[in-house]
Order: structure tokens, then sequence, then C-alpha cells
């Protein structure tokens, strides 16, 4: 439940009837409002008609892959977060979903509780909003994220970021020159108030490094054993 007193909506997509039900009868007893779908075309309708808080997107899907649909989702503008169900190894679809849009991933077999506690984790991410600066814009060198237009730049070029992206860089940059641990990037970022998986904190990293690093001086710094740091290096 929210905090205006509503209950929070879950989209469950998966093709397996057996992950459906388990997911409806467990979310549903943890306090969401859980409606199902199994496909790419019920799928649509059902973000249509319910219009969900939080949407949990199996990777295989019969037609099109989750991947896809997500891709979808994001087209028409429906920005809610997505966790996403993926196999156990198969660490390429991790790092698609994330590059993609996706927000998070459990791992099948996955624990019906901790999936309730990363939806949770989510929806107070996405509600939470980011602290206010005294400025809009905060700056790194050539790097400016500007708060109330909700951009980023690089030298003047606009950079398209997911939201735990623009997420991930503000607390970066409002703590610039200060190294970060995964821990503590966890619990800022996604909010994680249990033993979070450092893996998706590599991931965004990478895919945060890339867009605004490539080809350019680094700002975003992997400090070996300890964590990250958003700097520009002194000039030699």
């Amino acid at each position: 439940m929210n905090d205006s007193g509503e209950t929070d909506r879950v989209l469950v997509i998966d093709d397996d009837p057996g992950i459906r039900k388990l997911l409806i009868s467990a979310l549903g007893f943890a306090g969401f409002a859980v409606t199902a779908a199994g496909d790419l075309t019920d799928a649509l309708a059902q973000v249509a008609r319910h219009r969900p808080d939080v949407i949990v997107l199996d990777v295989m899907l019969p037609g099109a892959d989750g991947f896809e649909v997500l891709h979808l989702l994001r087209d028409r503008g429906i920005a809610v977060p997505v966790l996403f169900l993926t196999a156990r190894d198969a660490v390429e679809d991790r790092v698609r979903g994330l590059r993609l849009g996706g927000d998070d991933y459990v791992t099948k077999p996955f624990s019906v509780v901790e999936v309730g506690a990363r939806l949770q984790a989510l929806l107070r991410r996405a509600r939470s909003g980011l602290p206010a600066e005294p400025e809009s814009t905060l700056r790194c060198a050539d790097l400016e994220l500007d708060d109330l237009r909700h951009e980023v730049r690089r030298a003047g070029e606009l950079i398209d970021l997911s939201p735990t992206e623009y997420r991930l860089l503000h607390h970066l940059i409002v703590h610039e020159g200060q190294v970060l641990s995964r821990s503590q990037i966890l619990e800022a970022v996604w909010q994680y108030d249990f033993g979070g998986d450092s893996v998706v904190v590599e991931r965004f990293v990478s895919n945060l490094r890339r867009k605004i690093d490539h080809g350019r001086a680094p700002l975003l710094h992997t400090v070996r054993g300890v964590g990250y740091t958003l700097r520009q290096q002194a000039s030699r």
C-alpha cells in the first residue's frame, strides 16, 4: 500500500501458468493488487486496463520476448519500474535487459519473498524522487545534470539515460570525488534494505560509463576492491 492509502498494482507477464499463479498468490498475500498476462497482446491490454505501478517481466515469452515487450512499453511512454525474471546463468540477458531500461532482475528459481522485497524497493525508489539541490544544475567537468529538466549533457551534447541510470549518476555527482562502495550505491539508488545483488550496480555503472565517457576523458572511475567514484582526473 502506498502513502496515499492505495494498493500498489503489479502486472506479472509470464507465459508459465504455474509462475503466474504463484506470484498472484504470494504477491497478493503481501498486499499487492496483482494481475497477470501470458503474452505480448495480453500484456499490452492489461497495461492499458489496469495501469500497473510496477511490472514483473519474464525474459522468455512466446512470440515476443521480454526485451521486445519492454521496448514497446518504453516507446509508448510507460515508464513504470520493471523487474525482469531471467534464467540463472543468462548473464547476457541481464545485461541486455538493464541496457534497454529495465530496473532490476531476479534469477530463476527465485524466492517470492525476494521478488516482493525488490518490488517494494523499486516502488520506494520511483516515488522518493531526488533530493532537492540549492541549484538545479549539478556539474563535474563538462558533465551537467539538470534536475529541473531531468537532462544530462556532456560537452553540451544531450545524453539519453534511463530513470535508474539518471538516479545513479545523480548520486555519484552529488558525491563527486568520494569513493562509494557497491553496497552504499545499492542502498542509496536501489533503496534495498537487504543484501541486494551488487552485480546490478556493476551493470549500471558499465552502462553509464559507456554513455558519458565513451570517446571522452573518463569521469567515472573504478577503485579496485572498494567501489566507484565520479571525478575529473588531474591533468599531468
